[in-house]
């Protein structure tokens, strides 16, 4: 097979990653509309993520947050995503680079991209294998069932912070 010169791996996964922050800056801009909402996960170690210790600490490695009812100062930017959010009634304000997110989820219409991330240690490298952008298709609406709640460790509230592998299909 003839060396991928071009790179359409890297050019599909930022295209949608433009998706993903196209309709976040829509909904920062006009709200949720009808009963869309987002899980977003991302991961906790790639460069540009900012978040307080004590989250770092609970999720070292990957975070899932849910944008549904209780979020507040949410700006989108062309490199990153801000938000305030409350883990456990204590506020918090993320910053999430583009770069840094894993998976986008919309339940309310099952649509979902799942995207690999490269961490620093990885830039320098080159990939084994080629990064994926692909449609997810979940089996339920996770954030509406007793055991996403449980499987995440988190209390069922709205808001709640589920783990992706929690309403991802395993494969």
């Amino acid at each position: 097979m003839a060396e991928d010169l071009i790179r359409y791996d890297v050019l599909v996964q930022d295209a949608l990653r433009g998706v993903v922050r196209k309709v976040l800056a829509e909904a920062s801009k006009a709200g949720l509309p009808g009963d869309h909402h987002f899980y977003v996960a991302f991961d906790t170690r790639a460069p540009g993520v900012r978040m307080s210790s004590r989250l770092k600490e609970r999720y070292p490695e990957e975070m899932t947050i849910v944008l549904q009812h209780q979020f507040w100062d949410f700006a989108v930017t062309e490199q990153y995503f801000e938000v305030g959010l409350s883990f456990g009634g204590v506020p918090e304000r993320l910053h999430i680079p583009f770069a840094a997110i894993k998976g986008f989820f919309d339940p309310s219409v099952e649509f979902g991209l799942q995207f690999e991330v490269k961490r620093e240690e990885e830039a320098g490298e080159e990939a084994d294998s080629a990064t994926s952008a692909t449609p997810l298709k979940p089996v339920e609406r996770p954030a509406d069932t007793p055991e996403a709640a449980a499987a995440a460790d988190t209390p069922a509230e709205k808001g709640a912070v589920v783990s992706l592998d929690a309403f991802r299909k395993k494969t």
